[in-house]
């Protein structure tokens, strides 16, 4: 019945949108206003009046520039309410050269100083743009006296060159507000039961190749946003020509994802399960490697759209480097970990994972049928271990979670034979406490189902994972509506 009524309110709201948030702009005394409407965020205002978020959110006393909502009046400043850039006076007195890892703010921290210093010091146009070798100046930082012949006083030690360690990160709240949850999406032919599971997010994978014009991707985000949905993008690229490309095509890439989040999407998540060979080059998979192409994406990303939540891309999880060999596969734990160490946390909002192989519920930490109680079968294996890897500096967002069943199609390829006796029941319900689970666990920032609606059961059984079943029913639509709030 709750379900019901929600669905007849949101109809109701999407007739009356119109009626309720008529005018985008209006007239107000003394400047223009701007009525907020569904699906647009400050950055695309800021373009709209050519103004700039953080001038927008100064004139309006916004606090957190991802939070704004449909219906709100917002002030548009006029050219005298534009902040003024400042002569450059902050005395200079330091020197530091960035090394992998580092961002202004760590640097800030790690001197005793400001970003709005560093920036200044630096005439530094865009702050999330530094690269490893650049030397930056360090404001505020006194010079070390040069020793001085004393008859009764030992001269001081003087220091050496100063140290460059790895900045570590610092936890950081979720960068869009609490738990959200959301399904990977094929046809988007099902948004009513959508929201019914109490799902605010999409997601799609947009495949990139050279050359690609980023408003391919435009299709995807205004579709998302026409229904009220936030949208997930998973861009990925191609392996081969990443490997014969190196970091010319990293740069390339993250110009792509710079255009993207121009356009608006809500996240992005950089790439797919880096840790295999299907998806990055062979004999080069390499957490440090992959880092540094986040690095990129993600100063390009925040650059183009600072309101885009960027996610690390989810590495696979599995257990099969020993059966592989490095070159193919890294085990995810060892490459998250890795991640960890190349200062990963500096270039993301969330630590991407994906769970897709589980037959028990969420519930469970051991018992698995498969006997080697390997910690990538359970729920609370993944996230304890993805979260710990990085000491909780990352919230975690579940780029792909789901349960595979073969009910109603056929006996599972080989290779997934393990979810044979998995019923659409027992996903159902599993679906519904891993929701649950992660909305309470104060680690989890968003879980997308794997899947909402895929259709193709072959080699890949994806529609094995999808909780629109053949007789078109969803039953964890109903689990998921009834531990969502």
């Amino acid at each position: 019945m709750r379900s019901r009524l929600i669905i007849i309110g949101l109809l109701l709201i999407a007739l009356l949108a119109p009626a309720v948030f008529p005018a985008t702009t209006a007239l107000a005394q003394g400047g223009t206003t701007h009525v907020v409407q569904p699906g647009e965020n400050l950055f695309r205002i800021a373009l709209k009046y050519g103004t700039t978020v953080s001038a927008l959110a100064a004139a309006n006393g916004i606090t957190n520039p991802n939070l704004i909502y449909a219906g709100q009046v917002l002030k548009i400043p006029g050219e005298g309410d534009q902040p003024q850039p400042q002569p450059t006076t902050v005395p200079v007195t330091g020197e530091y050269t960035v090394v992998a890892g580092d961002n202004l703010t760590a640097i800030a921290a790690k001197f005793g100083t400001t970003v709005s210093d560093l920036v200044a010091a630096n005439n530094i146009v865009n702050p999330n743009l530094i690269y490893v070798g650049q030397v930056l100046k360090i404001p505020g930082v006194q010079p070390q006296p040069q020793p001085q012949p004393q008859p009764t006083t030992q001269p001081q030690p003087q220091p050496t060159t100063q140290p460059q360690p790895q900045p570590q990160p610092q936890p950081q709240p979720q960068p869009t507000g609490s738990f959200e949850l959301g399904s990977h999406v094929d046809s988007f032919a099902y948004p009513d039961l959508m929201r019914q599971a109490g799902m605010t997010w999409a997601k799609r994978q947009i495949r990139y190749n050279l050359g690609d014009d980023p408003a391919n991707a435009a299709g995807a985000i205004n579709q998302a946003h026409s229904q009220g949905f936030r949208i997930l993008l998973g861009i990925v690229g191609d392996p081969g020509q990443l490997g014969s490309g190196g970091d010319g095509y990293m740069d390339q890439f993250a110009g792509y994802l710079g255009g993207v989040a121009a356009l608006g999407p809500d996240a992005i998540e950089v790439w797919n399960e880096p840790n295999l060979d299907r998806e990055w080059p062979t004999g080069q998979i390499d957490p440090a490697m992959y880092t540094r192409m986040l690095a990129k994406a993600y100063n390009a990303i925040k650059g183009a759209n600072p309101s885009v939540m960027v996610i690390s891309g989810a590495p696979s999880p599995t257990g099969a480097e020993g059966a592989f060999g490095s070159a193919r596969v890294w085990n995810d734990d060892r490459y998250v970990a890795g991640m960890a160490s190349a200062g990963a946390a500096n270039y993301m909002d969330c630590l991407g994972l994906h769970y897709n192989e589980g037959i028990v519920s969420p519930d469970q930490t051991s018992g698995d049928p498969r006997g080697d109680n390997y910690y990538t079968r359970y729920y609370w294996g993944m996230v304890n271990t993805y979260y710990n890897a990085f000491g909780g500096a990352r919230p975690l967002c579940f780029t792909e979670l789901g349960y595979v069943t073969p009910e109603g199609l056929g006996a599972l390829p080989a290779g997934f034979e393990w979810g044979n006796n998995t019923t659409v029941a027992q996903q159902a319900q599993w679906l519904g406490r891993a929701a649950e689970l992660s909305r309470n666990s104060g680690k989890v920032r968003l879980m997308i189902v794997w899947n909402m609606d895929f259709t193709a059961y072959g080699a890949d059984p994806a529609a094995g994972y999808a909780i629109i079943r053949p007789d078109n029913t969803c039953p964890a639509c109903s689990t998921l509506d009834a531990v969502m709030p």
